[in-house]
């Protein structure tokens, strides 16, 4: 039997993914999601709410690496379109800047996804 719509919470979607991106608890906002750089925790420290459930898996690096093609082609295309472009700029600005993008958003973007599947 399932349960009135009267007796289902409603969770909200945009909070928890929000706390998610500040890597905080998608539940409370307060408690920290990671124990290191992106070593989910088991609970939170303050609501005591489970979250070892919520493993992002493969949805991490597709989300990273679709955010970075993004990032990466629009800047090469800029640089193209406005004749800036040449193999030292590439080499020296955006190599760097595909490895340095991705691991300062990946525990933001962990953080997002927790707090999706949360909601």
């Amino acid at each position: 039997m399932t349960p009135s719509k009267d007796e289902r919470t409603e969770k909200p979607l945009w909070a928890p993914i929000w706390n998610g991106i500040k890597c905080r608890c998608p539940r409370c906002g307060k408690g920290w999601l990671f124990q290191r750089y992106i070593e989910q925790v088991d609970h939170c420290a303050v609501c005591n709410e489970p979250l070892s459930g919520y493993k992002p898996g493969l949805f991490l690096p597709l989300i990273v690496i679709t955010i970075m093609v993004h990032i990466i082609g629009f800047t090469m295309l800029e640089m193209e379109l406005s004749g800036h472009s040449s193999p030292l700029v590439y080499l020296y600005v955006l190599v760097p800047a595909s490895i340095i993008v991705p691991l300062a958003i990946l525990p933001s973007s962990k953080g997002a996804i927790i707090g999706l599947f949360w909601s």
